[in-house]
């Protein structure tokens, strides 16, 4: 995601709106533009201020390299009603947020082997990441264009990123997956993907060639975060 800007300096207070922009429209990343993320770095305490006027906080993680908005939390002793929510929130299926946990956990196994920043998967792995948590299916052709349906709804959410120099059907597994699922959340991991399994096999009747899972509690995210790849 891009924004043009001027070259040359510029006032703090041009600068300014054109983040405030970008981040409403999606998530900002050192590397698409690192003018950019600079101008971020540099007004990130005038461009709180901006956003709380809003409602909004901004999570900028400068070690992973992304930047994006969500709506502040609401504060229990509040009085009178509640200020409106700029950004909404979305159920994911039951399918997404299973895969959504397959693809942290393996993100945390990634990254607890050093090496390379960047996880890089193929379509036949995610899909093998699925396989081997679910029953057998006695139709493979359907079972992946099932989760073929599914990678693409995470891709438009900015979760997975296709690799268009590394082959047709390559995804980078961006860390910006990090933020929306915590260390805390990983640590009860196994009880969560029981429930996804049980949650998934009820919807489906009980088999993985059921009928696609209903959107639900699964999980949700801020809607300004989509389309960030």
């Amino acid at each position: 995601m891009m924004v043009e800007l001027e070259t040359g300096p510029e006032p703090a207070g041009a600068e300014l709106p054109a983040l405030a922009v970008t981040l409403l429209k999606g998530v900002i990343y050192r590397e698409g533009d690192e003018r950019l993320w600079a101008a971020l770095l540099d007004l990130q305490a005038q461009l709180r201020d901006y956003m709380n006027v809003l409602n909004l906080e901004l999570v900028l993680d400068e070690a992973e390299g992304y930047a994006f908005l969500r709506s502040r939390p609401d504060d229990p002793e509040a009085t009178g009603p509640r200020p409106p929510r700029l950004i909404a929130r979305r159920p994911l299926s039951f399918p997404v947020s299973l895969l959504l946990a397959l693809l942290r956990k393996k993100l945390a196994e990634f990254d607890a082997g050093g090496g390379d920043t960047r996880l890089v998967l193929t379509r036949d792995e995610i899909v093998e990441l699925v396989r081997v948590f679910l029953p057998d299916s006695s139709d493979d052709t359907r079972f992946i264009a099932r989760i073929e349906t599914h990678i693409n709804k995470i891709v438009e959410l900015g979760f997975l990123q296709r690799l268009k120099t590394a082959g047709p059907g390559t995804f980078e597994v961006r860390r910006i997956l990090k933020a929306f699922v915590d260390a805390q959340w990983l640590a009860e991991f196994d009880d969560r993907l029981a429930a996804y399994r049980a949650q998934w096999l009820a919807e489906t009747g009980g088999s993985v060639d059921g009928p696609e899972g209903k959107a639900g509690s699964a999980g949700s995210r801020d809607e300004a975060q989509e389309g960030g790849s």
